[in-house]
């Protein structure tokens, strides 16, 4: 219901991965060391070049999906919750303030998208200004998962409340906590994926950075 873009992302993350035709990192250093350890310029700049460009693109598509997601997910509940409430005049306070927590959620992540894009004039259009570019929005997207991930906690206490306010029987409150503790262990899933993914540039980063 209200975090459900992180299975959708779950589809998008095994789609894109199915799609990737050019080598993947893992291939290149098993390339890389086959060849005894010789420069990493030597094996194929251009494959390398292609490679992150392909991951930065990655990244930026999964971002921008996940950004999306967020918005209409939390700004769509907030607003049905908030509407519902004043069409019945309702005075469940915690409803009042999980719509206002669901807004103030989506305005964060539009917030935080609009400073993301500006900032990506700031990097140039070299092998290392694009690696660069790639572990930024590795970073933005682990941490925006990481808060997301945390805010769940909130939105499924102030539902609970909501619903416990508003007379609904005791299993349809658990149901609702049971879905929300998929949701987090989901969003672990996820968060631990865009880890490696960072940790994987920043790995080659680091190679890059030997080499010169």
């Amino acid at each position: 219901m209200l975090e459900s873009g992180s299975i959708g992302l779950k589809n998008i993350l095994s789609q894109n991965q199915k799609n990737m035709i050019i080598m993947e990192f893992e291939e290149l250093k098993k390339i890389w060391n086959a060849q005894d350890n010789q420069p990493l310029y030597a094996i194929n700049e251009k494959a390398m070049y292609n490679l992150i460009l392909s991951k930065k693109k990655q990244a930026h598509h999964i971002t921008n999906i996940s950004e999306l997601l967020l918005i209409f997910v939390n700004l769509g509940s907030g607003v049905l919750i908030l509407a519902l409430n004043l069409l019945k005049q309702s005075v469940n306070i915690s409803l009042y303030v999980l719509s206002t927590w669901m807004l103030g959620s989506a305005l964060y992540v539009l917030v935080r998208r609009i400073q993301r894009i500006k900032g990506n004039q700031h990097f140039d259009r070299s092998m290392s200004g694009e690696l660069s570019h790639a572990i930024s929005v590795a970073s933005y997207q682990v941490g925006i998962s990481r808060i997301m991930r945390w805010n769940i906690l909130p939105i499924a206490a102030l539902t609970f409340l909501g619903l416990w306010e508003g007379g609904k029987p005791i299993w349809i409150a658990m149901i609702v906590l049971l879905f929300f503790a998929l949701t987090y262990y989901a969003g672990g899933w996820e968060h631990n994926i865009y880890k490696r993914k960072k940790r994987e540039l920043e790995s080659l980063q680091k190679k890059l950075g030997n080499e010169d």
